[in-house]
């Protein structure tokens, strides 16, 4: 099971921020388990904290701006896109000003950085949100929309669509977050000649140029105009007949604005606030539809904020009926565990197939079968007892005994026909053969049944 990360060390970049044109330091620093992303305004009384999550994102125009009690830090999208995909799960950000800098327009720098420094494994599990069916987001008024289907790992496809003869379409992806360094990283912001003014009127872009943006010039217009941008710019006048890119460097890759468009979605996801499991899939993505998205998983992963263990009835059981016999002293009609399917040094899921054939539907409630719930309960237990016997050399000669359960709740009514699913996971280490353990029961995605237990274990055989 994979663990959390966070930086090994702490690392700065300072540099001027595109809107604003201020010069402007971000530091990034260890964090601790479970923290995530925070951004601090260092040069403010009191130095206030904002949790890095899409429900403070304030503004989206030209840039991702989170915001709480008045304070706000924009263009922090690049800054998260490497987090995120370099596996980073706890992170403290601090910067002095308004806004994190503009560097060279891409995460290429913080990405280094990240490399350099290096990352260190915690104690706490990697939380994933694991996409199991097909979600999504449209706006009908510009055509954009995100898909989000399940997947393996976390995967992107984004499209992109303009009204210009320079990038009328184009595509980029990333299967494998392992090559955001080489693939999309050093991808770089860009622009339109036709939107610098509006922007500049705006209030925005004052630290914009060519070391850290792409222009493209895409509509002639008069040499006039296109001299007073160059001044803007601070470019040596063009011929304004002259279409094409407006660059210091060479593109990257000749699909470097869509690949540019993809870091975007990842910075602007990564604040969902936990990693996710799924292809998304997005066409004429911009700030504003990507926030719209996260915000909407975000309302998801509070309605599954336990998400129910994937089972695949074709995989081979870890134990069966027979093997769950050796280790448990229960038989018919309180073998409540037909097999596991899954284990982990802290965590077990184990399945029960609930038939009409039970023996305690003959009495409870036989014109309306239900399962009594002290039996979920105690199929929960049994499921517990396993993960602990797992945790000892020659398991059958223990037992289990449970000495205490808290905190139950039945949420649905379990009826024949249901496979029950068990995730029992330990709530701390076992000491002197006590261990604490939290258990769920689903059928399907929905919490049944949910218990704390502590059990003792003892060798007696």
């Amino acid at each position: 099971m994979l663990k959390q990360k966070t930086l090994k060390d702490s690392f700065s970049l300072s540099g001027k921020g595109l809107h604003t044109g201020l010069d402007l330091t971000v530091t990034f620093n260890p964090a601790p388990d479970n923290h995530g992303y925070k951004i601090q305004r260092i040069d403010l009384e009191g130095q206030p904290l904002i949790d890095a999550v899409a429900d403070n994102v304030a503004e989206t125009t030209r840039g991702t701006v989170i915001s709480k009690n008045g304070v706000k830090v924009s263009t922090i999208e690049h800054g998260m896109a490497a987090l995120y995909a370099l596996g980073i799960d706890n992170c403290l950000i601090q910067v002095n000003g308004p806004e994190f800098p503009i560097l060279d327009g891409s995460a290429q720098y913080y990405v280094n950085e990240i490399e350099r420094v290096g990352t260190v494994e915690q104690n706490a599990v990697k939380d994933f949100y694991i996409i199991k069916s097909k979600i999504e987001f449209r706006d009908e008024t510009t055509g954009s929309s995100i898909i989000v289907l399940p997947d393996e790992n976390f995967s992107l496809n984004v499209l992109v669509s303009y009204d210009s003869s320079i990038i009328p379409n184009q595509f980029a992806t990333l299967e494998d977050m392992k090559k955001f360094k080489d693939e999309i990283a050093a991808s770089r912001t860009f622009v339109f000649v036709r939107e610098i003014e509006p922007l500049l009127q705006a209030g925005l872009i004052k630290g914009g140029d060519l070391d850290n943006a792409i222009v493209i010039y895409e509509r002639e217009m008069s040499q006039e105009n296109y001299d007073k941008l160059a001044d803007v710019m601070g470019v040596p006048h063009m011929d304004a007949k002259q279409l094409g890119y407006i660059n210091h460097k060479p593109l990257v890759w000749p699909n470097e604005c869509a690949r540019h468009k993809l870091l975007d979605v990842i910075g602007d996801l990564a604040l969902i606030g936990k990693p996710i499991k799924g292809r998304i899939i997005a066409t004429r993505p911009g700030h504003t539809i990507n926030n719209k998205f996260a915000r909407q998983m975000r309302k998801e992963i509070r309605l599954h904020e336990i998400q129910a263990p994937t089972y695949d009835c074709n995989r081979e059981p870890i134990m069966d009926v027979n093997r769950i016999r050796e280790l448990l002293p229960h038989r018919y009609p309180f073998q409540l565990v037909d097999k596991v399917i899954e284990i982990g040094a802290n965590y077990i899921v184990g399945v029960k197939n609930v038939t009409g054939n039970e023996p305690f539907f003959q009495g409870h409630f036989p014109q309306e079968p239900v399962m009594p719930g002290v039996l979920q309960v105690e199929a929960m237990a049994q499921t517990g007892g396993l993960l602990v016997l797992n945790s000892v050399d020659e398991p059958e000669r223990y037992s289990t005994y449970f000495m205490k359960i808290d905190g139950v709740k039945f949420r649905q009514k379990v009826v024949p026909g249901d496979t029950l699913i068990f995730r029992v996971e330990l709530m701390a280490p076992i000491r002197r053969g006590i261990s604490t353990m939290k258990g769920y029961v689903f059928v399907g995605e929905k919490v049944v049944c949910e218990a704390e237990f502590m059990a003792q274990i003892v060798k007696n055989k």
